[in-house]
């Protein structure tokens, strides 16, 4: 598997939220500055609702923006066979006969991508699955809280 491959896909996919989260704040920036949302009187609001919803937007694009640098100053390490978990591991994860696949990343979590033909959803270390990932080597049980049951899952692969 080439892993670079896969780092450059969830980068073009991080990049791609950042451009349009930052739109998204420059519009509502121009909104929240235009002067028909001026206040008309004590009671309107709707410049400073549009001032608040920027400065929100504007922080989830500096974030987003930040989980660049970080992925793109991750190392693609290859993980051999009996290596544990730790950030950059792409991880295969069977529960009941079905696969997931697992990218362990410093950032993003939660973002999915298409990529080698699966489906990839990158995991941080401070998430409830990605706590129980990291440290584990292939072959290792892991028990996930899914739906309120608990559900047993073995590690297949780590890459």
């Amino acid at each position: 598997m080439n892993k670079r491959a896969l780092l450059d896909e969830i980068l073009r996919h991080l990049n791609a939220e950042v451009e349009m989260m930052t739109q998204a704040a420059l519009a509502t920036h121009a909104e929240a500055t235009d002067d028909e949302n001026k206040a008309e009187d004590k009671y309107d609001t709707r410049g400073l609702e549009a001032s608040y919803l920027a400065h929100g937007q504007s922080r989830a694009a500096e974030e987003a923006a930040q989980a660049v640098a970080q992925f793109r100053a991750l190392p693609a390490r290859d993980f051999a066979d009996g290596d544990p978990v730790s950030l950059g591991a792409l991880v295969c994860v069977e529960t009941k006969g079905r696969s997931a696949w697992y990218f362990v990343g410093p950032r993003a979590g939660g973002t999915e991508i298409e990529w080698d033909g699966r489906a990839v959803m990158v995991v941080t270390p401070q998430s409830p699955l990605g706590r129980q990932l990291v440290g584990k080597s292939a072959g290792s049980v892991l028990q996930l809280d899914v739906g309120g049951r608990n559900s047993e899952a073995r590690i297949a692969r780590v890459v």
